[in-house]
């Protein structure tokens, strides 16, 4: 491990926004549906009181990376808190630097794998949940973080018509994360496969066109549209995984999008748009 990462692991432990819990603090290996037996965190029900200036409501960012987009929402919109969600600790030293250093009372960040995400709020804690260039997990339906799987863990914490927003160049999980909200009858609050050609849509959310992250910036000079959706978690009983999504189609139209060279997926307009 270099220098570099070692002097930001030792820099985190004095961050008083990030909570940097171990996994045996809330894992225990027991019997449950996905695998997985929660303990909850002492700060689940809390955060408002333990990690926040003021009482506010919370809006989650899920993959958070640096905290760049988390970071600019809460400087955006004092009136919320917001929290970043990362594993990995070098990189949100960059946000939580940021964070102590301009002495942002609604910004807090934790590191903990996202699969255990239950363990950290309790019901209606939550208000919204940000999805931002989440890896598409072509091979891989249970690690989308709009799987079934992960829609039933949201649903455990996020409060009644609270929003799920995902923000993403990737035209497969686009698509199959509409395709799931469709299969369960969930409210879908817009849907749009170009949000920069389309910027009149009066249902996008303040700050959609104008707060971007690192890649989504580095995505847009290479001329590759962003997509948005945004949906409730309006649904009672198990959620369902989607019969009719095409997933070799969307794979082959999405291209090695890990060398950064895939041509932009075929051009659609709106979400009701047909495969050519």
């Amino acid at each position: 491990m270099g220098h570099g990462k070692l002097r930001k692991f030792a820099e985190n432990r004095t961050f008083s926004c990030l909570l940097q819990p171990a996994a045996e603090d809330v894992l225990d290996r027991g019997a449950a549906e996905d695998g997985l037996h929660l303990n909850p965190h002492p700060v689940r029900g809390h955060w408002n009181e333990k990690m926040f200036d003021a009482p506010r409501p919370i809006v989650l960012e899920l993959g958070c990376g640096k905290g760049d987009y988390t970071i600019a929402l809460a400087e955006r919109h004092p009136e919320c808190n917001y929290i970043g969600v990362d594993i990995k600790g070098a990189r949100l030293w960059k946000g939580a630097k940021y964070a102590t250093e301009h002495s942002l009372g609604n910004v807090a960040f934790l590191r903990t794998r996202i699969e255990f995400i239950g363990a950290f709020f309790a019901p209606g804690e939550v208000s919204e949940i940000w999805l931002t260039f989440s890896d598409p997990q072509m091979k891989s339906e249970n690690s989308r973080l709009t799987s079934p799987l992960f829609l039933e863990r949201y649903r455990g914490f996020l409060a009644p018509e609270g929003r799920v927003h995902l923000k993403t160049d990737s035209r497969f999980l686009y698509e199959y994360s509409l395709a799931t909200a469709r299969a369960n009858g969930l409210t879908v609050l817009c849907a749009d496969t170009d949000i920069y050609s389309h910027s009149g849509t009066e249902s996008f959310p303040a700050d959609l066109l104008t707060v971007q992250t690192f890649y989504e910036s580095m995505f847009l000079k290479m001329g590759l549209p962003i997509t948005y959706l945004s949906f409730l978690l309006d649904r009672e009983g198990s959620f369902v995984y989607p019969e009719d999504f095409d997933a070799d189609y969307w794979r082959r139209a999405e291209g090695p999008r890990r060398t950064f060279s895939h041509q932009p997926p075929p051009s659609g307009g709106c979400a009701r748009d047909e495969k050519q």
